[in-house]
């Protein structure tokens, strides 16, 4: 046996890196106080200055303005995020705008692409379908307790944005998600858990990468994919009976039959599908306003009927009912079109979120076809809608026909081309407008340039879930909601509508996002009320104002001098 190294004589041993510095949300480098380093075993192990949170945010903000790439500026960015996360969410805070596409949607996907190769780190809790047994043990591992988490992230990442299954990759999306719902609301980091359940891949790819992470067998589904879910909710749930169960990015045969079967049992939100739906429906509320009509008055027709497509018709439809028409009547105002065409209750194997919305087939019988389908034109001729709504990722879908069609139907049509990205809107503003003459109202779903017209500058809003879903789970959270209802989300849409004056020619339909930390509140606000008129409020504040105020986190660092050096000396 070969002897123990020894250490050369007078080189110096290095102590162990102090535990503060491993805990991202204790860490604060170079602005601990020399009293505070000397308290925490730090002396001698940073520079002299001592600097402000301030001065820390603007050096990182110039370290990342020197990278040339939006993934390279998300590198930097999750590496601040692990190593300091005061620091972080500050140089975040201070420039939403510009780096909420680089922390999320679009760059998050390039980075989920290449997650396994260069795994660095993680702050998720994977969940295994190969060792259902390690749910419970999984979250006991964070050391947390029934009071200490207010929000919960989880997808399976079959369905991640815009480039499908990605299997453990996509842990990033739960991260990002909880990374906007911080910077945008004030939801605190400390008090929230990104979930990964890893079900396997379909993506061959990754099968026969080298480099993958994850369970490397096919997607699993049926009873064990369920009972995987049944037990994930009634773990974190019986964990922590006060967190918001998010769900993101579940694919399409999943993602509604787990919100209609569990959404009454638990304190569930799925972004796709209701999150998304209420962005519209904060379009289509701003529509409303310049057209002075009703819901009951409109007619729905979505292009792209996947569970997107079909949660804004939910949506809709529900605020219809709202409106004074029976449930009948609101669904009979839904038109969905997809790949087959016009969906009809005749068509074999349709979803189980199309189903509602099926015309009769005796209806349609004497419509026009091209190669057995009845296709988008046709139907808008037919039904002359006055939404039209795009989800459906087919390029220039909206061609000139369809706009003047639209225009001939009705005077003021909404038109929402809402698939991203830009490869794949189904129309952009620059042609819709002088298409339609000025006379359609549009917002997409990805940000584009005012357009000018006859003289006039058109804005386009986004319809871009920050806008939200941030302040729908701050207010669920204030008001200790048990469900999240239609009237919550109805609530936050009109809260976001609210927020902008469409009825001046060319205005934008919604807010932009330079102030989300003032719109969320806005929207919490309004969420809370709901909460407590639709009887699942469990917390009624004096102060719902305050309340609000209260709970929003803020990137400042607390007193260090609190802690003891017990825990933190090396």
């Amino acid at each position: 046996m070969s002897p123990p190294r020894q250490q050369p004589r007078g080189v110096p041993v290095m102590t162990a890196r102090p535990k503060v510095f491993a805990d991202p949300l204790r860490n604060r480098g170079t602005a601990f106080t020399l009293e505070e380093r000397a308290k925490l075993g730090l002396t001698g192990r940073l520079p002299a200055a001592v600097e402000t949170l301030d001065e820390q945010a603007a050096r990182s903000y110039a370290q990342l303005e020197g990278y040339e790439t939006d993934l390279e500026k998300y590198v930097f960015l999750d590496s601040l995020h692990d190593r300091n996360e005061v620091l972080y969410f500050k140089v975040l805070g201070d420039h939403l705008a510009e780096l909420l596409p680089v922390v999320y949607d679009p760059t998050v996907g390039e980075a989920i692409k290449q997650w396994s190769k260069d795994y660095r780190h993680s702050r998720a809790v994977y969940l295994s379908i190969d060792r259902p047994e390690d749910v419970r043990a999984s979250f006991e591992t964070l050391g947390l307790g029934p009071d200490d988490v207010d929000l919960i992230v989880v997808s399976d990442a079959q369905e991640i944005l815009g480039i499908g299954d990605w299997g453990v990759n996509g842990t990033d999306i739960s991260i990002g998600k909880l990374a906007v719902y911080t910077a945008a609301a004030g939801i605190d980091p400390s008090r929230v858990i990104a979930v990964n359940l890893d079900v396997g891949t379909d993506n061959e790819m990754l099968l026969n990468s080298p480099t993958y992470l994850g369970n490397r067998h096919a997607r699993v589904t049926g009873q064990r994919y369920d009972d995987l879910i049944a037990t994930y909710l009634s773990t974190a749930t019986d964990l922590f009976p006060h967190a918001l169960l998010h769900f993101e990015d579940f694919g399409p045969s999943n993602a509604r039959r787990i919100l209609d079967e569990y959404r009454d049992k638990y304190r569930i939100f799925n972004d796709d599908m209701q999150g998304t739906g209420a962005i519209v429906m904060s379009s289509v509320i701003s529509g409303l306003k310049i057209t002075k009509q009703t819901f009951a008055e409109q007619r729905l027709l979505v292009y792209g009927a996947g569970t997107a497509g079909t949660g804004m018709a939910d949506q809709i439809s529900a605020a219809m009912i709202r409106s004074g028409a029976s449930p009948e009547e609101a669904k009979a105002r839904v038109w969905l079109v997809d790949i087959n065409g016009l969906v009809t209750d005749d068509m074999d194997g349709l979803p189980n979120y199309q189903q509602a919305y099926a015309r009769p087939a005796a209806e349609v019988a004497d419509w026009k076809r091209e190669g057995g389908k009845i296709d988008l034109l046709t139907t808008i001729q037919q039904v002359k809608p006055t939404i039209l709504i795009g989800t459906s990722t087919d390029h220039n879908a909206f061609t000139e026909a369809v706009v003047e069609a639209m225009c001939a139907g009705v005077e003021r049509p909404i038109i929402l081309p809402l698939s991203n990205p830009t490869e794949r809107i189904e129309a952009m503003p620059a042609d819709i407008i002088p298409q339609s003459k000025g006379k359609a109202l549009v917002a997409t779903g990805i940000p584009v340039e005012p357009v000018e017209y006859d003289g006039v500058s058109y804005t386009i809003g986004q319809a871009n879930n920050a806008l939200l879903y941030p302040g729908l789970g701050l207010g669920t959270i204030v008001s200790g909601a048990r469900h999240v209802t239609d009237g919550m989300l109805l609530a936050a849409a009109e809260a976001v509508a609210s927020q902008v004056d469409p009825t001046p020619l060319g205005a934008s339909l919604l807010p932009d996002v330079e102030n989300l930390r003032a719109s969320s509140a806005t929207v919490a606000l309004a969420v809370a009320k709901a909460s407590a008129a639709d009887g699942v409020a469990t917390k009624t504040p004096d102060n719902l104002v305050q309340a609000v105020e209260d709970a929003m986190w803020q990137a400042v660092y607390p007193s260090a001098m609190g802690d003891g050096p017990a825990d933190d000396a090396p």
